[in-house]
């Protein structure tokens, strides 16, 4: 057994002046600009901590994997603070052979019309607050939370997969060329 002093290893973020930050029973609530969002945080082994214009989050062990979830827990906190104030952009392109392509954004999901001629549209969901608008060939998809700009994108590309043809030749689709930190409109 080892003698040696082992590290516990600890972060403190600071939050930006136009935003809010509170947390109770290990969800963090976060408010800035854009909007605001929440966090929950009790199936992840940290010590988290709101102390006036700092957030303190601290590590359980000092394991390798303690240390990675300690570090995927302040990747997600400073995520979340970036997005309340600049907030995420993804850009998608319409692509289509033959049959031209509609996308379309009623009550809360993006209709894919006319898809390799099909009747009946395809329905992709969309998360949380993000927003969805077709321009053209282009489809922009802006929000302030990360992971539902991330995942309405990955659903509506997922969605308009071409399945049982060669992907070499049949490219119709829509697929994500660009992703950056602000919003554009």
């Amino acid at each position: 057994m080892s003698t040696e002093q082992v590290e516990i290893h600890e972060a403190t973020i600071e939050i930006p002046d136009k935003v809010k930050v509170s947390e109770s029973h290990k969800i963090l609530h976060v408010e800035g600009p854009l909007g605001k969002t929440r966090k929950n945080f009790k199936k992840i082994p940290i010590d988290l901590k709101v102390n006036g214009k700092n957030i303190t989050i601290k590590s359980l062990g000092t394991r390798k994997r303690d240390y990675a979830i300690f570090k995927t827990a302040e990747s997600l906190v400073r995520t979340i603070i970036k997005g309340v104030q600049t907030g995420y952009t993804f850009k998608m392109k319409i692509v289509y052979a033959h049959f031209p392509i509609t996308v379309k954004v009623k009550d809360g999901h993006v209709h894919v019309e006319n898809f390799q001629g099909e009747r009946a549209a395809r329905v992709s969901k969309i998360f949380g607050d993000t927003k969805v608008v077709a321009k053209g060939d282009d489809v922009l998809i802006t929000g302030s939370v990360l992971t539902d700009v991330s995942q309405t994108a990955a659903s509506l590309q997922q969605n308009t997969k071409v399945k049982n043809k060669d992907s070499r030749v049949f490219l119709d689709g829509i697929y994500l060329f660009e992703k950056h930190d602000g919003i554009e409109k």
